[in-house]
């Protein structure tokens, strides 16, 4: 499901979907829409939409006190036509992008979930692979972790067919960029914690990809540096302060 909600501040917009959703903020994905500045007599505002795999209902007649002078009950985004088909759709797919797609909707289907694979784009030594069904939140998984065991079984099985070369994507729904935009959130706001406490921190386990965004994010802030602990494919990033140069 998919909803929209305004607050004064991002971190007050994701508090206000968490109590009236009954979720907690980490299991759903926000996505920024808008953000104004206010004013010297005008308060800033900040739009996001939030995407979650639970199926929570709005309760309409919850409106927290601190917003009931200025914010609307969130409510579900309209239905979004879809968007005309990119070129990557439109070319016709080569033998080894066809065999990809027939076995990424043989998984999927033995997993007991109808999809419809399709080539969402092309690039050097990567291919993008989107799967549309009705249960993309159990497609995705927690986190990202189901989709991300897919695309791992996905290269293995381009390894068979003798393309070791190409890396492919599996997506969702877009899953890939509201993760990214959700790294790159959370990538901020523990720097401005490490950077007011002096104390570091420590994220949750990522895969290499999603350690590298928090890595590139965070290295041109001159009093952050952040460094990858634990062993296997899911590491954590610790975040600490190293002061001012």
């Amino acid at each position: 499901m998919v909803y929209e909600f305004e607050g004064k501040t991002e971190r007050e917009a994701i508090e206000l979907a968490a109590a009236q959703l009954g979720l907690d903020t980490d299991e759903f994905d926000v996505e920024i829409l808008e953000s104004l500045s206010g004013g010297l007599f005008k308060k800033g505002k900040v739009k996001i939409r939030v995407h979650t795999s639970e199926g929570a209902a709005v309760n309409p007649d919850f409106v927290p006190q601190a917003l009931a002078d200025d914010a609307e009950p969130a409510r579900p985004a309209p239905a979004v036509e879809r968007a005309p088909l990119s070129e990557a759709e439109r070319m016709p797919m080569d033998e080894f992008e066809t065999k990809m797609v027939a076995w990424t909707v043989d998984v999927v289907e033995k997993m007991g979930y109808p999809a419809k694979v399709s080539v969402l784009f092309r690039e050097d030594k990567k291919i993008g692979l989107k799967i549309e069904t009705d249960n993309t939140s159990i497609i995705i998984g927690k986190k990202g972790k189901n989709i991300d065991a897919l695309q791992l079984l996905a290269n293995v099985y381009a390894g068979k067919l003798g393309r070791e070369d190409v890396k492919i994507i599996l997506d969702s729904e877009n899953y890939r960029i509201r993760r990214e935009e959700s790294l790159v959130r959370i990538a901020y706001e523990s720097a401005e914690q490490v950077r007011r406490t002096g104390r570091s921190i420590l994220l949750e386990p990522m895969n290499p990809f999603e350690r590298r965004i928090v890595h590139t994010t965070l290295n041109d802030i001159v009093d952050i540096e952040t460094k990858s602990e634990g062993e296997g494919l899911y590491k954590q990033v610790r975040v600490m302060f190293r002061g001012r140069k």
